[in-house]
């Protein structure tokens, strides 16, 4: 690797100046459609039982596929989401220049599926401790996330990263890097990327947990 391409690298790993944050467009990059799965409509209006959360988890190919497999989850989409850049393309969410990360949004009944058992699965299902990348992936888009939609939302992820926490350094791992805030305005990614793994069964999943599991 030369020394442009290490420069390079880590100014991915950084998150980008408001200033120099790309400018984006005014319009949406996709119509939202049907989920390739679950056959519900990924964008809104959802179920009025239903309740949404948005989870980063490094590549958001095989995070959606934790999601959309488990009892209770209405629909689920990939996008963009925590960062500068208004309706930013997948190529320049990947240069570092908008801030994004690539997150699924998860829309769950929570008479069927339980926000902790949601929390639990996003926990086990990746390494929170490595700030900004996830395994090979590396760059601010696969940073460790949980964008809540309500304040229940808010204090359930925070005690459960409490929680975490003591399971990993009891293990002899590092601290969580997870950001948790409130839901930011959240971009769908291109059509291709919706549900990719299950258009495209052997593509790249680079995810891959701990093996610490999470206390419920």
């Amino acid at each position: 690797m030369s020394l442009l391409d290490i420069m390079n690298t880590n100014k991915k790993l950084v998150m980008p100046a408001p200033e120099s944050a790309l400018k984006g467009r005014n319009e949406s990059i996709m119509k939202p459609g049907a989920h390739f799965v679950l056959g519900n409509s990924i964008a809104a209006p959802f179920p009025s039982q239903c309740q949404q959360v948005l989870f980063g988890l490094g590549c958001f190919w095989g995070a959606e596929r934790k999601f959309w497999n488990c009892d209770g989850i209405y629909t689920t989409a990939v996008g963009y989401a925590a960062g500068l850049t208004p309706n930013p393309t997948y190529e320049e969410v990947c240069s570092g220049m908008t801030g994004h990360n690539e997150v699924v949004l998860v829309v769950y009944d929570p008479s069927q599926m339980s926000f902790d058992k949601l929390l639990k699965l996003f926990w086990e299902s990746h390494d929170p401790t490595q700030g900004m990348r996830q395994g090979n992936d590396r760059g601010t888009q696969y940073r460790s996330g949980i964008y809540c939609f309500t304040e229940e939302q808010l204090q359930a992820a925070q005690a459960s990263l409490q929680i975490y926490q003591q399971a990993l350094a009891a293990s002899g791992l590092k601290e969580i890097t997870t950001e948790i805030l409130p839901a930011p305005e959240f971009y769908y990614a291109e059509e291709y990327h919706q549900q990719y793994l299950a258009k495209n069964p052997n593509g790249y999943c680079g995810l891959g947990g701990t093996g610490v599991s999470c206390p419920e």
